[in-house]
């Protein structure tokens, strides 16, 4: 099927005139230089841990006070609702209510990127427009996979292409295959590139060759690589990736921050070295111990990390231990 046909929509026009306002027209935040004007999406973006109480409701004065502290670094925006806000054990009430806090929280010239992803496309489509009506700017949509065996490309092709021809906002596509046990096909990605209310695409699987693949043939469209995790950050920039929504940046924002601009400015060796050293906690507090370590370590750097939410367990002492020596062997404590 054309092109041309896959996406007719009512909405198209308004989507792709909304996708090239300019700056002002689109709560003042800022466009990237030449055609097409998207919404610039350069720089980290931490996915926030989601604080609870002891008796696990949401936290959100916590909340508030971790964004408090996160307001002197130089992030490009925040992420609510990824895989390190426990978004699934959320209500929806819940999710959109961190939105709305985070958004009061949020100047204006600071993206907030909030997960809508639900496992039917009709469901995705009402919470991504609830999300923007609490206050989002982009939706972050996770690859539905409760059927994974059903999700062909075809099927994810026209999933994402519903939610993207409904959706008031823009959308960056979410793979993260660790937890979902699905990547977002690379054929997917490049028809998907072409919609016109499709931002880019936030990749956590980690393979490079794919992502430089992704860089490579949307280099006529207006679409932006984000990589997924800290650990292969320096490499994904080399590639020609626009930037990176990493956990490690909940505990070591201003560090990644760095690293973003030491790549930049092309100054690959420093920016190397300082890589070396945010690999091991990036591990630790994503593929060693999850989010009960990263909510361990954003304690150890003045944030609020508290518990996670049942059924996840917290750390033993051996674990914490071992999570401490990581982060001090490296030099961060």
């Amino acid at each position: 099927m054309a092109l041309s046909t896959r996406f007719a929509s009512p909405l198209r026009p308004a989507l792709a005139a909304l996708r090239r306002a300019a700056p002002g027209q689109r709560r003042g935040l800022t466009a990237l230089p030449g055609p097409g004007h998207t919404l610039d999406l350069r720089g980290i973006f931490p996915p926030l841990a989601t604080p609870f109480s002891p008796t696990q409701e949401v936290d959100y004065a916590q909340l508030e006070g971790n964004l408090c502290r996160y307001a002197s670094i130089p992030f490009r925006g925040l992420v609510v609702l990824g895989s390190n806000g426990e978004y699934p054990y959320l209500a929806p009430h819940e999710r959109l209510e961190v939105v709305r806090c985070v958004r009061r929280a949020l100047p204006r010239d600071r993206l907030l990127l909030a997960g809508s992803g639900c496992e039917s496309t009709q469901a995705t489509i009402e919470m991504t427009v609830s999300m923007a009506e609490a206050g989002a700017d982009v939706a972050l949509v996770v690859t539905p996979c409760y059927y994974r065996g059903a999700m062909t490309s075809a099927a994810l092709i026209q999933h994402y292409t519903g939610v993207a021809d409904a959706s008031p906002i823009p959308m960056v596509l979410y793979s993260v295959p660790a937890n979902t046990g699905l990547d977002l096909p690379l054929e997917a990605v490049l028809t998907l590139a072409q919609h016109p209310n499709i931002l880019g695409i936030k990749d956590s699987g980690g393979d490079i060759t794919r992502m430089g693949l992704m860089v490579h043939k949307t280099q006529q469209e207006d679409f932006q690589v984000l990589a997924g995790s800290a650990g292969f950050l320096l490499a994904s920039y080399a590639l020609g990736a626009s930037g990176g929504v990493c956990a490690l940046a909940n505990v070591l924002g201003a560090p990644l921050c760095q690293l973003d601009c030491l790549c930049r400015e092309g100054r690959w060796q420093e920016a190397r070295d300082l890589q070396h050293r945010l690999i091991e906690p990036n591990m630790a507090v994503t593929r060693r111990f999850g989010i009960p370590g990263l909510k361990k370590a954003m304690e150890w750097f003045g944030y609020y990390g508290g518990p996670c939410r049942a059924p996840l367990a917290p750390l033993s002492p051996p674990q914490v231990e071992e999570l401490r020596g990581t982060f001090s062997t490296n030099g961060w404590l």
